[in-house]
């Protein structure tokens, strides 16, 4: 049995273009996307980091081995489209990776800037 194609609509923030492509359910999105001419963010390929993370703007994305982004990200709406299966039409916003890293960890860096250089009995 054929699994669902799913219509994807990528609009891809940093360089303003948007991609429309069709995804089976059982690929993912990245890979199926790439192959269709889209040329999009990424690094790791295995959801670890967040350099392909997305906002979903509608739909329905299955993301099991999404290991870069916590649940609570999750729950508000970001994928990583490397490790993501459509379960739906979808359309999503490509974003900052910087600005994902801060959501998910800024709370543990907001303690001011780090000082080099001085001796550790000093701190």
């Amino acid at each position: 049995m054929t699994p669902p194609i799913h219509n994807i609509h990528i609009y891809h923030r940093q360089q303003n273009r948007h991609y429309r492509v069709q995804v089976p359910e059982d690929r993912y999105i990245l890979a199926s996307a790439e192959r269709q001419g889209a040329e999009l963010p990424f690094s790791c390929r295995n959801g670890a980091c967040t350099a392909c993370a997305v906002r979903v703007i509608s739909g329905e994305l299955h993301q099991p081995e999404a290991m870069g982004l916590s649940p609570k990200l999750r729950e508000q709406g970001y994928a990583l489209l490397c490790v993501s299966y459509p379960r739906s039409d979808v359309e999503v916003e490509t974003q900052d990776e910087d600005e994902v890293y801060e959501l998910q960890f800024g709370r543990y860096f907001g303690r001011g800037k780090v000082r080099r250089g001085l001796p550790l009995d000093e701190d």
